[in-house]
This record gives C-alpha cells, sequence and structure tokens, in this order.
C-alpha cells in the first residue's frame, strides 16, 4: 500500500457552506451492519443517514462493478441541550462526545449518546401504517359524542407515507463528576461502561438511578494527581474485559472476574522511554487519545499525538507495530503547543479484517497504513475534490530532499484543518471522515474484495 496505490472513490459528501462552531461534528459511528451512520455534532444533534439499497442491475447498467447504495439523511434530532450545574456554577455544554449503536434485537435501532454529563438511550424505529376507523374519535382525531355512536367497528391499519420516529426511553444522569470521554457497549448487549477524567462506571441498560464503579483513580489529595483517564473500551467477545489508557501513554487490561473494583489491573501496556529523545513537551505527545480493540479481540489500537500503535495482548512489554503519523511536526512541537494543538485528540480505526488502520492529521489529511507492509498513505478531504466517484489523490508532505509536484511543505499546512473523527464501514471498505463541520464518505469502488488504499 505504497504512495501511488490506488485511492478510494468518494460515495457522497455532505458539506455545510456556513460554518458555525454548532456545527462542528464531534463523533461519528456506523452500526454493526453499516446499514446506518450516525453523527453528533457540538450543537447537541444527532444526524443519522441510512444506505439507499441498490439493484445489481443498475449498477451494471451504470458501468459500475460492486457499486452499492449511497447514503442519506434518514433522521435528525436534538440529542442534548445545554444545561447548567448551580451547584458548582458551571455550564454543561451540548456537545455530544460519543455515539454508541446497541446491536439490533428487532426492527428498531437503539444508540447511546453522551455529552459531557448525561448519557441517553435513543430508539429509533420507522412507521408506515396509521391506524384508522376509530369508534371513539373521528378521522382528525376529536373525540366523538358517544350518544351519536349506534355501531361498534373494527380499526383498521392503512399505508401512509414513511416515518421515523426517535424517542428517548433512558436517560442514564447524575453518575459523573467529570466530563465524560468515553462509553463503550458490553458484548453482553445488557450493560456499557461510561468513563470520565478519573473513574469508570458500568451501567445496566434498564437501569438508570444507580450505576457501579470499576475504576476510581482519584487521589485522596488532589495535589497528588498524575495521570487521568483518556478513553476506555470492552472487549468485543469477553465482557469481562475492558482497557483503558492513560494520559501518561499507558494501557491498563481489566478483568471484573477478579475483583468488582478494577483499581488493579490485569495487565499493564506501556512503552519504555527513551532518555535521550525526552523533552518537555515528551508527556504530553505521550497521551493516548484513542484505544480501539480490533475485530479479532487480540490486538490493540492506540493513538497518541505523534503515532498510531498497535499492542498485542499477550505482550505487555512495548507495541508491536508503530507508525509514524506526522513525525514532521516534532520541530513545530512548540508552536503547536502555543496554539493549543498539541492537544489535539485524534481518534484511530480499524478496517474489517484488522489488516489496515485509519487515523488523522492536519491539513485535511488522514492516514492509512497496511501491517503487512508497514507502509502509509496519504489521502486528503477537501471540498475541491469532492465531486461524487471522483478517486482521491495520495498527497504528500515535503520535508526535504527532491520535491514533487503537489507535495505540501511543512511550513504550509493549515492547522485549522483537523480530521479527528472517523468511522470504518464493519464489514466493507467504506470510510466517513469528519472534517470540521462536513462529512465524507469514500468508498473502494473498483474492487469490493480488495482492501482500501
Amino acid at each position: 500500500m505504497g504512495e501511488d496505490a490506488e485511492s478510494p472513490k468518494i460515495n457522497h459528501t455532505f458539506l455545510r457552506d456556513y460554518v458555525t462552531e454548532a456545527d462542528v461534528i464531534s463523533t461519528v459511528e456506523f452500526n454493526q451492519t453499516g446499514d446506518l451512520l450516525a453523527t453528533g455534532d457540538k450543537g447537541g444533534r444527532v444526524v443519522i443517514f441510512q444506505r439507499e439499497t441498490e439493484l445489481k442491475g443498475e449498477s451494471e447498467e451504470a458501468g459500475e462493478v460492486g457499486d452499492s447504495g449511497e447514503y442519506n439523511v434518514y433522521s435528525t434530532f436534538q440529542s442534548h441541550e445545554p444545561d447548567f450545574d448551580y451547584l458548582k456554577s458551571l455550564e454543561i455544554e451540548e456537545k455530544i462526545n460519543k455515539i454508541r449503536w446497541l446491536p439490533q434485537q428487532n426492527a428498531a435501532h437503539f444508540l447511546l449518546s453522551t455529552n459531557d454529563k448525561t448519557v441517553k438511550l435513543w430508539k429509533v424505529s420507522e412507521r408506515d401504517k396509521r391506524p384508522e376507523g376509530y369508534n371513539l374519535k373521528d378521522e382528525e382525531g376529536r373525540i366523538k359524542d358517544v350518544s351519536t355512536i349506534t355501531s361498534l367497528r373494527v380499526p383498521v391499519l392503512k399505508p401512509t407515507d414513511l416515518m421515523v420516529e426517535v424517542r428517548p426511553r433512558r436517560v442514564f444522569a447524575n453518575g459523573h463528576t467529570y466530563h465524560i470521554n468515553s462509553i463503550s457497549v458490553n458484548s453482553d448487549g445488557e450493560t456499557y461502561l461510561s468513563a470520565d477524567d478519573l473513574r469508570i462506571n458500568m451501567w445496566h441498560l434498564d437501569i438508570t438511578d444507580r450505576s457501579f464503579n470499576i475504576v476510581d483513580i482519584k487521589p485522596a489529595n488532589m495535589e497528588d494527581l498524575t495521570e487521568v483517564i483518556t478513553a476506555a473500551e470492552f472487549h468485543p467477545h469477553h465482557c469481562h474485559l475492558f482497557v483503558y489508557s492513560s494520559s501518561k501513554g499507558t494501557l491498563r487490561l481489566c478483568d471484573m472476574r477478579a475483583s468488582a473494583l478494577c483499581d488493579k489491573h490485569t495487565k499493564l501496556f506501556e512503552e519504555p522511554e527513551d532518555p535521550g529523545s525526552r523533552s518537555f513537551f515528551s508527556e504530553i505527545i505521550s497521551s493516548v487519545s484513542d484505544v480501539k480493540f480490533s475485530h479479532s479481540g487480540r490486538y490493540l489500537l492506540t493513538r497518541d499525538y505523534l503515532t498510531a500503535k498497535v499492542w498485542d495482548l499477550n505482550m505487555d512489554k512495548g507495541p508491536v507495530e508503530t507508525y509514524q503519523v506526522h513525525e514532521y511536526l516534532r520541530s513545530k512541537l512548540c508552536s503547536l503547543y502555543e496554539n493549543d494543538c498539541i492537544f489535539d485528540k485524534f481518534e484511530c480505526v480499524w478496517n474489517s479484517s484488522d489488516s489496515v488502520i485509519m487515523t488523522g492529521a492536519y491539513n485535511s489529511f488522514f492516514r492509512m497504513f497496511d501491517r503487512e507492509t508497514g507502509r502509509g498513505v496519504t489521502l486528503e478531504a477537501w471540498r475541491e475534490n469532492s465531486k461524487p466517484r471522483a478517486v482521491l489523490r495520495t498527497r504528500r508532505v515535503y520535508t526535504g530532499g527532491k520535491r514533487r509536484r503537489g507535495d505540501v511543505g511543512v511550513d504550509s499546512l493549515d492547522f485549522t484543518k483537523k480530521i479527528l473523527h472517523m468511522a470504518w464501514h464493519p464489514a466493507e471498505n467504506i470510510i466517513a471522515i469528519a472534517a470540521t463541520n462536513n462529512l465524507y464518505i469514500f468508498q473502494d469502488r473498483v474492487n469490493p474484495d480488495a482492501q482500501t488504499q
């Protein structure tokens, strides 16, 4: 998967002309089948996109092989509103921090969304029939005069225009003192975890008034605080295992069978620091911003400021793979610290076969790495090349040597255009990229069985 590898094509692009802070996308998540894609923004809104089904004959007539339906807006709803904590005199933003889909059990879909303090469970369902022939109501819904009813009739269901209903089913509040950074649905389908800076709680999906604290790293004296929790996730297959990352760059694997309170980890994953490369920024850039289990459950993918790393659960000495995302920024850390970019939290994702990883960068760039060859490719999500079915071109940051046409100089990078949030379809080579207030969906249309390059 080199720089000249064939690139994915644009499936669909959702662009907004006027950028406001509330429109900035803050999370992206496919459901388990990949037919639905949910985004949350800083304005507390959730937008769900549905994949349109296409007949095979239509794709062949269009001259495309392996083409599939595009994603169109399915439903939009306000998930969270701004709130105020009167006890602490703090404003609580409506920004959606995370969205997680629950495994589908029936025709309806369920998803969890969270802001800094409150997790909500939503039911998304369709209705294409409406009842008619009420005995006590007329067709407008008004109550009839009982004295005028001379006979009884059986109400019937009549077809009507498709309506998508989104209703709140549960509100999980008052469980966190600090800001929630992660939620993760357990493989048992009945529980989920929510993590803030110092604690991780486990909830039952049917119980809203209490949760179980499973990790608490808050010291008796806050002056002794040396690290915070940055992300947490359940194992995809074993309901008793979960992992959480810290600002010190460590990962802790916990087993709930060993203890109800998992303050003592089962395994600690950390990379020994090279004393020769230590600098003022070492602790900041080593902080893990995201952690994801592989689909197989054997590996962990983490992202810190400059690198993405793959860890084997059976080897806690250090990462088995390290990928340089934008090593050319190491000389720019001072200016990145001054403009606060050094604290940006980039996410990372696996493809469906765990053979390729993806993460974001600046200048609307995102990076993909082939684990078999170790080679990476840089792609760009920006409006000028967002025409449907256009082929993405690889990009390169010029750091020295022979400069090629189209190379971007390090000093020319736009640090306001950052790719922080992304998602990979659970079964196909379709990726969703959030770039500020724009959502890009890319798909490998040339060969659906090939890996996205």
